[in-house]
């Protein structure tokens, strides 16, 4: 294993939990422009359509996948910068 590699595990693992925390906060600025008001609905909300629960499900699946590889990607490139080698 590579020094960048070894360099890039705690970046990883603490990137890895602040996308997750940066992708919930989009998620509900998103959904609020989306429905206008109220939380996501959950898969078990009976008073919430399919459709709604499917497009909510969908629209975060996508922020989180967008956010997830921005952070990962950048936390790559910072790990070259100081090692000079790619930690992938």
């Amino acid at each position: 294993m590579n020094v960048a590699k070894i360099a890039y595990k705690p970046v990883g693992l603490v990137l890895g939990a602040a996308s997750g925390l940066i992708a919930g906060a989009v998620f509900k600025q998103a959904w609020k422009v989306i429905e206008g008001e109220g939380d996501a609905p959950n898969a078990t909300d009976e008073d919430r359509a399919w459709k709604q629960i499917l497009l909510a499900a969908a629209v975060q699946g996508a922020i989180f996948a967008v956010v997830k590889a921005s952070v990962d990607r950048s936390g790559a490139v910072a790990v070259r910068r100081l090692t000079g080698t790619w930690p992938g």
